[in-house]
This record gives structure tokens, C-alpha cells and sequence, in this order.
């Protein structure tokens, strides 16, 4: 089943109310080994987001993935705004002029959002950041997508190795960011960023399966 516009609004909606109620753990994964803001922070930006899906929602999807982009980067401090905003900015582009995306469309979305990241961050898998849940999602919907798999057997593979790929932040020394300056203090935290991109897999597996 194709996803049009509305389901792509549902599911900006959904990540609104699963960073409203998850950021009281984001943010205390943050306060091991960052500053403490990252769920605050995420709240703040889909808050807002919300605020103008209720008041104002463009009519099709590169629009609504752009109003994401615009209010993370305004309303979400820290790194979290310039990487998230980045990662919607991309996906949007990805569909232009596409009223309805299939299952490869979806992949080709989160693909265009995890590149614009990696751009924006320079990071690379094994730093312990938001890449590490999200680098081995894509590689995930990829694999399954070349297996004829359908977009809830697609999703449902990239949030299981979203998941995967967050908890193996765990044993991992940060290498980017505020993290970074705690060097092996690091290690034994779960990182707060892959966290909030597991949510963001997670939710549109939920939303589209």
C-alpha cells in the first residue's frame, strides 16, 4: 500500500506524541554523557511541528517533510536541530513531485535523510551517535526491499536493526560531540541521539505497516 500525504502527516503527528512522551528518557540518557537536553530539546521542535500541522498543513509531501526540516531547525537546540532538520530537508527533496511513495520511495527517503546526517556530522558507524541506529536500519529496509519484501516487512526490519544498532552504542567510546570529551567515561551509555533515531524508524513502521 503506497503512502500519500496523509499518512505522512500521521506519522510527523505520531513522532510529535512519542517525543512528548519519551523525553523524560532521552533526556536522561543525555545527562550521562551530554547535556542533558536532548529529549527537552526534540520535544520543543515537534511541539511546535505539531502546533503547525494543526494550524496550517501543506498539501503534499515534500511540503510537510520541509515544515519538519524548518521547525526542528528553528525550535530544537543543540546538534539535534541541524542534524534532524538535515535528515527531513533530504527526504524531502527525495519526494519531489511524488504524490504517493512505494516502497522503494520510502527507503529511497530515509536513505536521502541518513546521507544528509552523515554530511552534516561527519560521522561514520562505531562513534556512537544517531548513525549508528540509522546507518544499519537503511542498510536493513535495503536488504529487504531487494527481497520483494512488502513496506511493513521493510520497516519492520529497519526499527529491529534501528533498535539493534541503538543498543550497541552501549560499549562504544564516543567520538563526536559534546560525548566525545568524556572519552572511555563514555562507554557503558546508551546513546541518547540513536535513541530518538530508533524512535524515528520505529514510528514509521508503526504508522505505515
Amino acid at each position: 500500500m503506497p503512502v500519500g500525504r496523509d499518512e505522512v502527516a500521521a506519522w510527523l503527528k505520531a513522532l510529535c506524541r512519542v517525543y512528548a512522551d519519551h523525553k523524560a528518557w532521552l533526556t536522561e540518557l543525555d545527562a550521562a554523557i551530554g547535556d542533558a537536553d536532548h529529549g527537552i530539546n526534540l520535544d520543543r521542535g515537534f511541539l511546535a511541528l505539531a502546533a503547525e500541522l494543526d494550524s496550517n498543513a501543506p498539501a503534499d509531501i515534500r511540503s510537510l517533510l520541509q515544515a519538519a526540516a524548518m521547525s526542528l531547525i528553528r525550535h530544537v537546540g543543540g546538534a539535534a536541530g541541524p542534524l534532524y532538520g538535515t535528515f527531513f530537508l533530504r527526504a524531502a527533496s527525495a519526494c519531489a513531485g511524488k504524490e504517493r511513495l512505494e516502497a522503494a520511495d520510502v527507503v529511497a527517503l530515509f536513505e536521502a535523510g541518513l546521507q544528509g546526517i552523515v554530511e552534516r556530522g561527519k560521522a561514520v558507524p562505531g562513534e556512537k551517535t544517531m548513525v549508528d541506529a540509522l546507518a544499519p536500519a537503511i542498510e536493513a529496509m535495503r536488504r529487504s526491499l531487494a527481497a520483494s519484501g512488502g513496506l511493513g516487512e521493510i520497516l519492520d526490519a529497519g526499527a529491529q536493526a534501528a533498535e539493534d544498532g541503538m543498543k550497541a552504542t552501549i560499549p562504544l567510546e564516543a567520538r563526536k560531540g559534546r560525548a566525545s570529551y568524556l572519552g572511555p567515561r563514555s562507554v557503558g551509555h546508551q546513546d541518547p541521539g540513536a535513541t530518538s533515531a530508533w524512535l524515528l524508524v520505529k514510528t514509521a513502521a508503526e504508522c505505515w505497516r
